[in-house]
């Protein structure tokens, strides 16, 4: 086993190969995924370069040791761009981006255009600009590529299968709505009112529930990302723009660094005590929702009946409703673990192999 910085050798169109991009808590899971699968001796692409915001490996064989050495890779401010060493790969290739960076999404589009798959649970894709969602569409029509999103919403639960489905089908889609992040589900089954919420979401962060900066998920815009997906994928043009965010953010909290958030998170306390308190005294729950239907879209808090479908499911669940004319009298309910970095991985290497199988 060897394991180099340097740039991918060029193998024969169509070998398959691929490129990890990510080492962090889901990038590790896909690996530790990759290899349990490949002793149970399933056919897999080989894994030939491994990267982060740090170092770039090439791989020989086993992962292991190329993981444990771009973990620990120094950060000296040198590094070229994540995805410079991708520009060896060749179609039929696939790229796997297990990062949540913005400038690895904006290279999506044009990976796709020279025939290299996509396989992400990075939402910047589609889940970003409505141009660069059209420009994904647009090169996988033309290069025969396929993008590989099932990690970006649900963690792999079958949402994006479904809806797309559903439209193939001729269905017309007329309203989605769901608890769409895992990490606000997980938080708001656990907050009691009793129990500091800053408390309950250092414990969601090191579970790695949330994204490394919490507030991305508390923003809602993690959700706005998911429902943006949810709604391209259902026909429905959407963008940024035209979802309404309720933030759980306070402006002062919003506005500091990453490091100095999270030692400030107990500005979160106070106006939550409160909305929960209000909810309970409504005889409700409080679950972060987001909805789009003809209407517009709205992502944010909502107090709901404790009886309602919303409300249910426990733990890191998502569960979407989804109305449609074939689902009118009672809408289509998707339910399952909505975060954690090994289902999320599963989902990844689901697509990989969809892709290549």
């Amino acid at each position: 086993m060897s394991a180099v910085a340097a740039e991918i050798v060029p193998a024969a169109a169509g070998a398959g190969r691929l490129a990890l991009l990510g080492t962090g808590t889901v990038g590790s899971a896909f690996v530790r995924r990759y290899q349990a699968l490949q002793a149970r001796g399933l056919a897999l692409p080989d894994v030939q370069w491994l990267a982060n915001s740090r170092t770039a490996l090439a791989i020989d064989r086993d992962l292991a040791l190329p993981l444990e050495l771009a973990r620990r890779a120094p950060r000296d401010g040198q590094h070229a761009p994540l995805w410079a060493s991708t520009e060896g790969l060749q179609r039929g290739d696939v790229v796997v981006d297990a990062t949540a960076s913005e400038e690895v999404a904006a290279r999506h589009e044009h990976w796709l255009a020279r025939g290299v798959h996509v396989v992400t649970a990075n939402k910047l894709g589609r889940g970003a600009q409505l141009d660069r969602a059209h420009a994904i569409a647009a090169h996988c029509a033309g290069s025969g590529a396929r993008y590989g999103d099932s990690a970006t919403v649900g963690a792999g639960l079958p949402l994006l299968s479904s809806l797309r489905a559903l439209v193939a089908g001729g269905d017309h889609i007329h309203a989605i709505e769901g608890v769409l992040s895992g990490s606000l589900a997980w938080l708001f089954h656990r907050y009691d009112g009793q129990v500091p919420f800053s408390t309950a979401v250092r414990e969601a962060l090191a579970a790695g529930y949330t994204e490394p900066d919490p507030r991305v998920d508390l923003s809602g815009e993690d959700v706005r990302r998911k429902l943006l997906i949810l709604a391209r994928s259902s026909g429905l043009a959407l963008d940024a723009s035209q979802v309404q965010v309720d933030s759980l953010v306070p402006t002062a909290l919003a506005a500091l660094p990453a490091d100095a958030a999270v030692v400030a998170l107990e500005q979160l306390d106070a106006p939550l005590q409160a909305r929960w308190q209000q909810a309970r005294a409504n005889g409700s729950v409080l679950r972060f929702v987001g909805r789009v239907d003809g209407e517009g879209a709205q992502v944010g808090l909502r107090e709901l009946p404790a009886d309602h479908p919303l409300a249910q499911g426990a733990g890191t669940d998502n569960r979407v409703a989804i109305h449609s004319d074939r689902y009118q009298a009672q809408p289509l309910l998707i339910q399952g673990p909505g975060a954690g970095a090994d289902v999320t991985a599963a989902a990844l290497l689901d697509d990989v192999l969809r892709i290549v199988g």
